[in-house]
């Protein structure tokens, strides 16, 4: 991701569920949307939380854009996240290769 810059928009926390819901946009000038992976990398180390408790839901490129949007939600315990979020948005945000060994 070089030319790549993640912004958060807004954060807000919800006790119910135990985690902070976070809005944010990426600018990719001269690049193609990244994966969830490199943002859930990125939002990860802009928060200084561990990868695994970090969950992006939704990323969304604008049309004829270098902007995306997105939604994702950084969990209190990684166990928290798997009592919460729905499998496919788990899986969605595991390495290719681990979610083979899975398989």
């Amino acid at each position: 991701m070089n030319d790549v810059k993640l912004e958060v928009t807004s954060k807000r926390r919800n006790e119910l569920l135990k985690r902070i819901e976070v809005e944010f946009q990426v600018s990719h000038e001269g690049e193609g949307s990244p994966s969830r992976i490199e943002v859930r990398k990125n939002l990860a180390s802009i928060l200084d939380v561990d990868e695994e408790k970090v969950y992006v839901k939704k990323i969304e490129t604008k049309t004829g854009m270098n902007l995306s949007i997105g939604k994702a939600n950084i969990y209190d315990s990684p166990s928290q996240a798997m009592y919460v979020e729905p499998e496919h948005i788990i899986l969605r945000n595991k390495p290719k290769t681990e979610e083979k060994e899975g398989e």
